[in-house]
């Protein structure tokens, strides 16, 4: 007969346990989570006044006496059963500064709202898909290396070929990663710039912006086939006091956008000067999109908007193609990481330059693996909406597991594991896989009944 494999025969191993049913209600609340943390302690509430205990958990009681919890990664290429929370609570967060809700005033529908985006600039030519063929060849054009200056292909969206460069050697990979590295100042430049620019517009001194008006906004970072990333924003105009406060009358839309063209044209990062690279003036690409967000249709919708944002946040590097999702801490690590050459020579661009001394602030080897992009995929203003905290804050409450009014809540935990068994990661991917299902006939279902 037939031996089973390992990882049914511990599922069944798993099933037939006593503990096992409220091992699978310890699953389901983790939603299915690919790679749980284990945790082992108690946790007791007291009336703050009288000292009588309310409520007491203690872990010696569960399965193994631990807990499982979320590991709340994003990445759905890591744990797509938490990715799917990540992407629910980036939803609500980018939706609420867009409409209202969330303690956000619904009021902000209707103000100054845009969709941007700003791309990397070019650092050589690379293949690209589309209807036109790429770069048209030039009759015996050659680069300095002897490569054709043309390709004259149609390619496909999906070929592995679109986004290489045409020439490898022609391509600039140091000023590629440390654009990455400076992505985020570049990013402050533009938005310190937008406020100069609609101040010196409405026709006030630049400094007292900030008594006017306030700028809010959620961006997301997004790589492109070339494995450059480009930023997505939603920015809102506001008054003073933010979300609550109504912008003032010079505050349009129209005058959003050129500030935000102005701005992006204008944004400068200079490098610190390395004997290997020189100093490097960075700046964004010449491709600037910005458009107005209308609530009447005539637009880029709210929900569309918060959707694709929501979608991007979940993807990781290696889902991209654009790195891995695990950090890089050797050179072996490169050489073995399943990405193309392009990319693989990002990160040893990343590698060789995070050597240097003069680039050591920027930490281009603990950055290899995202090609030197440091921070998180999805950033926003203080006064944009809520938080991530909140949303969770407000989730736990549903569930009753927020903490009681005037009560002190004694912790003690301490982290002793984390992840599955093979039997257990097979049952909870199915746990994970029946939530979504459900999920999505839920959502079919209110459709059909609007």
């Amino acid at each position: 007969m037939r031996q089973l494999p390992e990882a049914d025969r511990d599922a069944i191993r798993i099933a037939q346990d006593p503990n096992f049913p409220r091992w699978l209600e310890q699953i389901t609340a983790t939603g299915g989570c690919s790679h749980p943390v284990h945790l082992s302690g108690s946790t007791t509430t007291l009336d703050g006044a009288t000292g009588e205990i309310l409520r007491q958990y203690d872990t010696r009681t569960e399965p193994g006496e631990r807990l499982l919890v979320r590991c709340r990664n994003r990445r759905a290429t890591v744990c797509p059963a938490c990715s799917r929370l990540h992407a629910g609570d980036t939803y609500h967060l980018v939706r609420a500064g867009l409409t209202g809700g969330k303690n956000v005033p619904a009021t902000v529908r209707h103000r100054p709202r845009l969709f941007v985006t700003l791309t990397a600039p070019s650092f050589g030519p690379v293949h690209r898909a589309g209807d036109d063929r790429c770069h048209p060849r030039r009759d015996g054009g050659t680069c300095e290396h002897g490569r054709p200056l043309g390709c004259g292909a149609l390619h496909d969206p999906n070929e592995i070929l679109v986004g290489q460069p045409l020439c490898a050697d022609c391509y600039d990979y140091p000023a590629h990663v440390l654009w990455h590295a400076h992505a985020g100042k570049l990013w402050d430049r533009f938005v310190i710039g937008f406020r100069r620019q609609l101040a010196t517009s409405a026709g006030l001194v630049q400094s007292r912006f900030a008594e006017h008006a306030r700028l809010s906004f959620a961006r997301v970072a997004e790589y492109q086939t070339r494995a450059a990333v480009h930023v997505h924003a939603v920015i809102r105009l506001d008054g003073p006091a933010g979300p609550d406060d109504e912008p003032p009358a010079w505050g349009t839309a129209e005058l959003l956008i050129d500030a935000a063209r102005a701005s992006a044209g204008r944004v400068l990062v200079r490098t610190p000067y390395s004997p290997a690279v020189g100093e490097l003036a960075l700046r964004w690409g010449v491709q600037v999109d910005a458009r107005r967000l209308h609530t009447d249709g005539d637009g880029p919708d709210d929900d569309v908007v918060a959707a694709y944002v929501a979608k991007y946040v979940t993807k990781g590097a290696s889902e991209t193609g654009a790195g891995t999702d695990h950090t890089i801490t050797t050179w072996d690590d490169i050489d073995a990481a399943p990405v193309s050459e392009h990319v693989r020579t990002l990160m040893r661009a990343c590698w060789r330059l995070g050597s240097l001394p003069e680039y050591e602030p920027v930490r281009l080897q603990a950055w290899a693996h995202t090609l030197g992009y440091r921070g998180h995929i999805l950033t926003k203003s203080r006064a944009y909406s809520t938080t991530y905290a909140a949303l969770r804050a407000e989730r736990a409450q549903h569930v009753g597991q927020a903490d009681i009014p005037d009560s002190v809540t004694e912790r003690n935990w301490r982290y002793v594991g984390s992840g599955h068994t093979l039997g257990a990661a097979l049952i909870a991917a199915g746990v994970a896989e029946d939530i979504a299902t459900n999920r999505e006939v839920a959502r079919e279902v209110r459709e059909v009944s609007r």
